[in-house]
């Protein structure tokens, strides 16, 4: 959970930031290498961060084609709180149509293509004006915690195969001791 909540990319957007939208292809030559880290990443914890902020990930089977992020954000007079828009018990008497969409303002789109990853983020980031969550004292001592825990572990684990190993080398020996005393009793 801490790989989500803190670390490189763990923001919050302000609340004019509506939407995020990557375009890039499925394989990663020809430039989309970023973008695919940005998605892979960054995104679950930008995510984590901003629960509110719709999310969409297009990838094409087009190579040469575009690796495009774009930010949307909401017009100043819109309410997140006007719940007119969005309910889904609206007036049934209603003859126009209503729908969940929030108009955009205004929309941002950052290249991604043959840019590395912390390149895209610092754009991100300086586009939205997000503000990056910093980890806690609490949080860095438990991360410490689980980094000795993984090396206390580790060790365990080549204690364990050495142990399995000296005693699989003595089933061997054993095993080929008796099969060397049964062949001389055979002849």
């Amino acid at each position: 959970l801490y790989q989500i909540r803190i670390g490189e990319g763990a923001a919050v957007f302000p609340k004019d930031v509506k939407k995020i939208h990557l375009d890039f292809a499925f394989k990663f030559n020809d430039g989309h290498f970023g973008a695919r880290k940005v998605w892979r990443n960054y995104l679950p914890r930008l995510k984590y961060h901003n629960p509110a902020v719709s999310m969409t990930v297009n990838r094409s089977r087009e190579n040469s084609g575009p690796a495009l992020l774009t930010v949307s954000y909401a017009s100043p007079g819109d309410s997140s709180s006007d719940s007119s828009l969005t309910s889904p018990f609206a007036s049934a008497s209603r003859n126009t149509h209503t729908s969940d969409h929030t108009p955009f303002e205004r929309t941002k789109t950052i290249n991604m293509k043959h840019k590395h990853e912390s390149e895209i983020l610092s754009e991100l980031m300086k586009a939205t004006r997000a503000t990056p969550v910093v980890a806690t004292a609490e949080e860095k001592a438990e991360i410490e915690e689980l980094k000795d825990q993984e090396k206390r572990s580790e060790a365990d684990r080549a204690r364990n195969a050495a142990y399995t190993e000296q005693k699989r080398q003595e089933k061997a020996l054993l095993e080929q001791a008796r099969g060397g005393i049964g062949a001389v009793g055979a002849a």
